[in-house]
C-alpha cells in the first residue's frame, strides 16, 4: 500500500497520504482505548515535524450504506467515561485543505472495504483557517468509500477542549510527541527513495525540504528505546545518532508544529 501511494501521489500529496498509512502500520494490530484521539495527537506531531500544520477536529460521523441504513459514530457533544473518550475525531490540514481520518477502519463497515485511512478535500473559511485550522461548527464533509457514504459533522470548540484539557491526554503528551517524531522519521526515510525523492523536494513544505537535504542518504536505525535515529553531525560537527527533532537545520527553517 505504501509503495503504491508514493508512486502515484503528487508532490503536495506525498506527506498527507503517507503518514496515516505509516501510523496504521506501526500500531502492529493493537488498538489503543482511545484510538482516534491517540492517532490524531500522534499524527499531529508527525505532520508538524515535517512542517505540515495539522489540527484536531472532533466530529459526529454518520455512515450510510447502499440500502439506506445509517449508523452513527462520535458525537457533537463528546464526553469521557473514566479514561475512555466517547466520540470521534479527525485531523484537518488547513494549508492543503484536507481532512484525515486515520482510524476510519475501526468501524466494521469501512474495514470490510479495506482501503485504509480516509483522506478527502474540505472547504475552509478564511476565519477558520486563521483560527487554528478548525472548521466551522455544524459544517459537513461528505466522502465516499465503496458503496458507503460518510458524513462528518463538525463539533464545536468545547468538544476540542474536552480532548486537549483532559488529564488523560495531558499525561500522555510526551508519548504522542515521541511516537509522532518516529512516524515522521520513517516517512522521511521513505521519501528518500528512488522515484520519490525528486517529487518530495518539490512539496510545498520548507521544513521537509530542509530535512531531506540534511539527512541525504545517511543511515538510520532504532536505538534501545525504539526511537529512530540518523547518523549525522551535531551542532559541534561530531557525528552521532540523532533523533529527527535533534537534527541541526539552517536558521531560516520554519519551526515544527504545533507552535506555542
Amino acid at each position: 500500500m505504501t509503495a503504491t501511494l508514493l508512486q502515484h501521489a503528487k508532490p503536495d500529496q506525498l506527506v498527507e497520504l503517507l503518514l496515516p498509512h505509516l501510523w496504521v502500520s506501526i500500531v502492529d494490530g493493537s488498538v489503543p482505548a482511545n484510538v482516534c484521539v491517540d492517532a490524531c495527537l500522534t499524527l499531529r506531531n508527525a505532520y508538524g515535524q515535517l512542517g505540515v500544520r495539522a489540527e484536531l477536529q472532533p466530529v459526529d460521523l454518520v455512515i450510510r450504506s447502499r440500502n439506506g441504513d445509517r449508523i452513527r459514530y462520535g458525537s457533537l457533544k463528546p464526553s469521557w467515561t473514566g479514561t475512555s473518550w466517547n466520540g470521534h475525531c479527525v485531523l484537518v490540514l488547513p494549508d492543503s485543505g484536507r481532512i484525515v481520518d486515520a482510524t476510519v477502519e475501526q468501524f466494521d463497515e469501512v474495514r470490510e472495504i479495506g482501503a485504509g485511512p480516509m483522506i478527502g478535500k474540505v472547504a475552509l473559511s478564511v476565519d477558520a483557517t486563521q483560527d487554528g485550522g478548525l472548521m466551522e461548527p455544524g459544517a459537513q464533509v461528505v466522502l465516499q468509500r465503496g458503496d458507503l457514504v460518510l458524513t462528518y459533522t463538525v463539533a464545536g470548540p468545547e468538544a476540542l477542549a474536552s480532548i486537549l484539557d483532559h488529564p488523560e491526554v495531558v499525561a500522555h503528551a510526551d508519548g504522542h510527541r515521541r511516537t509522532g517524531v518516529n512516524v515522521a522519521s520513517l516517512a522521511l526515510a521513505a521519501l528518500r527513495g528512488e522515484g520519490v525523492h525528486e517529487r518530495a523536494v518539490q512539496a510545498p513544505y520548507p521544513r521537509l525540504r530542509a530535512l531531506l537535504r540534511a539527512v541525504g542518504d545517511t543511515a538510520y536505525e532504532p536505538d534501545e528505546g525504539r526511537d529512530i535515529r540518523f547518523r549525522l553531525p551535531d551542532t559541534d560537527g561530531h557525528e552521532r545518532w540523532l533523533r529527527l527533532d535533534e537534527i541541526p537545520l539552517p536558521p531560516a527553517t520554519p519551526a515544527a508544529w504545533p507552535r506555542s
